[in-house]
């Protein structure tokens, strides 16, 4: 019996050593906050779907590049991004402006590339 829990132990001992191995790797810290949210037309889906774009968009072409953005809405459909890098590096302001429709989900995945081109170039090292 005792032999049994030996082996028992030691078996559950190399089964929480090879957990860790197989842990995902860290991927880049990122965050979102919308300023003004409640201006935002309810069919655009909202900050939510704005942050989400944002990261996917992100995830696309700036793998790797950890960040945080302040999105601000503005009257007149219009938006403003403001982006830290995870070392500090304050990148220029993005604004965006939809003058013939209301702002939508579409607009969103726009602004949401033009976000995540700058980050990609950010993080390659080019100004």
């Amino acid at each position: 019996m005792l032999g049994r829990l030996a082996v028992l132990a030691g078996a559950a001992a190399l089964a929480s050593g090879s957990a860790c191995a197989m842990s995902p790797p860290e991927q880049a810290s990122t965050g979102c906050r919308v300023i003004g949210g409640e201006l935002l037309p309810p069919d655009s889906g909202g900050a939510d779907a704005l942050c989400n774009a944002i990261s996917a968009a992100a995830a696309k072409h700036a793998a790797g590049v950890g960040y945080s953005v302040e999105v601000r809405v503005l009257p007149r459909s219009r938006l403003s991004a403001f982006l830290t890098l995870s070392d500090g590096r304050k990148l220029p302001e993005q604004s965006f402006v939809r003058m013939d429709k209301p702002l939508s989900s579409g607009a969103f995945a726009r602004f949401a590339e033009a976000i995540a081109a700058e980050l990609a170039k950010a993080g390659s090292g080019e100004s």
